[in-house]
């Protein structure tokens, strides 16, 4: 299977997830609309996702992938297999102590991000619903452990598709659940723990028949001289040793999001609402683009580094960047002058008002000043992680840390919780930047020709789109059509399938060849 195909199927099994959760979000909003007990879920559900942002799918993953692919590329399947059971062993007894770890100390991981909801009422909340939640990094991160698996082998097809079934569990709870919570006299909202925590367990579960299709279904060692001979083996101390600087790297983004969240808890009720939302609409061009390219390139770069195939490596980056660019860069204008009418469109039901609306819609053209960049990064950073590189991505991620919160220092007394995103949306624009330099530096990437007129066709293509979005947000009403969904829904659909057709159409008359881009 090409690249193409492959970053085409995770992108579609992608869309499928984010499509699912988007309905997820909706009904979320419409039923329990914003107030202090939103932003404590919120709170309480970024808390296990950043936990295994940073540890599952973070410096766990940038270790290991690059670590298997080349133990699979020189030692072949026996050899790799070996490595699974010693990781898999360790990864498992690790997770088990950090999750009664994580239900001890919820009052004060909840404290230390959003100490704000001890004033709007929602502080107890969220540490119920953090111990209930927190046993989600497990399944997740051995989910991370599979995923990095059948990716190596280029099995996607599970891995994208997994994230489907926690939407529809929390769909169900939202509907089922509810209800059934309401009646018995407890607070609806709790439901959403219990749907979590299926939805988590569905997600193992769907991983193991196809680990297991492959003979690589980690045996985990319970006896105390199996857990010893994974310490001691020399590649498994090698993730080990490259997961130290990529923890640091990772973190850098996820303490920006936990002083993002703490700060927002300061500011007004369902700023933290307002801003998860606003995540959830700019995660769809950010996943789609971004992480479906970076793990179907990653264990490619990683193989191609094992073989000493240095054209092929920066051959691969320069196709990733340009279809970064071809399929971002629309977005983020969209993201930038077109944001009321998608959220109007997406959100604006049930208990979910006007204001709110403009305060999601504001904090989402935040993020798209920096779409660009927080795509290009799952490329620019897998060049580094492909070559065990772990240091350079994790001092740029330092300073990228430092330049949000100053940023944050400048912006958020005038934007409040638009501030933020916008922060974050231009630290990454930076970041992204110096991994482009450093690749350079390194000479692991080098541009092919053709990259100034492909820019100046993009860019002709995105404002011609452009004037098309601008014209539709101020000339429809997006809020007062509430009253007639079925005809904003039909204005929106309308309006994104022109801007498409007008984008591409550009760029086929100024002789961009889109099926360039599906040979690699």
């Amino acid at each position: 299977m090409s690249l193409f195909k492959s970053a085409s199927t995770v992108s579609l099994l992608t869309l499928a997830s984010r499509v699912t959760g988007l309905i997820r979000d909706v009904l979320f909003s419409s039923i329990f609309g914003v107030n202090a007990l939103t932003d404590a879920y919120y709170v309480a559900f970024r808390i296990p996702n950043l936990f295994r942002r940073v540890l599952g799918e973070g410096a766990f993953s940038q270790a290991f992938v690059p670590v298997l692919a080349a133990c699979k590329t020189e030692h072949g399947d026996e050899g790799a297999k070996q490595l699974i059971d010693h990781v898999g062993t360790l990864l498992s007894w690790t997770l088990l102590v950090l999750c009664v770890a994580g239900v001890v100390a919820a009052p004060l991981m909840v404290w230390a991000m959003a100490s704000g909801l001890q004033k709007s009422g929602g502080f107890d909340a969220a540490v119920v619903m953090t111990r209930w939640m927190f046993p989600y990094i497990g399944f997740m991160s051995l989910v991370a452990l599979a995923g990095g698996i059948l990716n190596t082998w280029r099995k996607f097809v599970v891995p994208a598709a997994s994230p489907v079934l926690l939407n529809l569990a929390l769909i169900s709870s939202i509907v089922i659940g509810a209800p059934l919570f309401e009646r018995w006299g407890i607070q609806p909202i709790y439901a959403q723990c219990i749907g979590v925590m299926v939805g988590g367990m569905l997600q193992l579960g769907l991983q193991i028949p196809a680990l297991r299709s492959l003979g690589m279904l980690p045996h985990v060692g319970l006896r105390l001289a199996a857990i010893r001979a994974a310490w001691t083996d020399p590649t498994t101390r090698k993730i080990l040793q490259l997961m130290l600087p990529a923890l640091i790297g990772v973190s850098g983004a996820q303490i920006s999001l936990l002083i993002n969240t703490q700060i927002a808890s300061h500011l007004a009720a369902g700023s933290v609402t307002w801003i998860t939302n606003a995540d959830r609409l700019m995660e769809f061009p950010s996943a789609m683009l971004g992480v479906a390219l970076g793990v179907v390139l990653m264990p490619q770069l990683a193989g191609a580094r094992a073989a000493k195939d240095e054209l092929r490596f920066s051959a691969m980056l320069d196709w990733g960047l340009r279809l970064i660019v071809l399929l971002s860069v629309p977005c983020a204008l969209a993201l930038l002058v077109f944001a009321k009418p998608l959220v109007a469109v997406l959100f604006h039901n049930g208990a979910f008002d006007d204001a709110s609306v403009l305060r999601t819609a504001d904090a989402l053209a935040g993020y798209g000043t920096g779409l660009l960049g927080i795509v290009s990064i799952k490329v620019l950073a897998a060049g580094f992680y492909a070559r065990h590189d772990m240091r350079t991505p994790m001092r740029i991620s330092l300073a990228t840390l430092a330049l949000t919160q100053l940023l944050n220092i400048a912006l958020v007394p005038y934007l409040q919780h638009a501030g933020l995103t916008l922060s974050i949306g231009l630290a990454q624009l930076v970041n992204a930047t110096l991994l482009l330099i450093g690749l350079r530096r390194m000479g692991s990437y080098k541009p092919e020709p053709g990259w100034w007129r492909f820019i100046a066709q993009v860019a002709a293509a995105t404002m011609v789109m452009g004037v098309l979005l601008v014209w539709a947000n101020g000339h429809f009403d997006w809020i007062a059509l509430r009253e007639h969904r079925l005809v904003r829904i039909g204005l929106l659909a309308a309006v994104i399938a022109g801007a498409g057709v007008l984008y591409f159409g550009v760029l086929a008359l100024s002789g961009l060849k889109l099926r360039s881009f599906m040979r690699r």
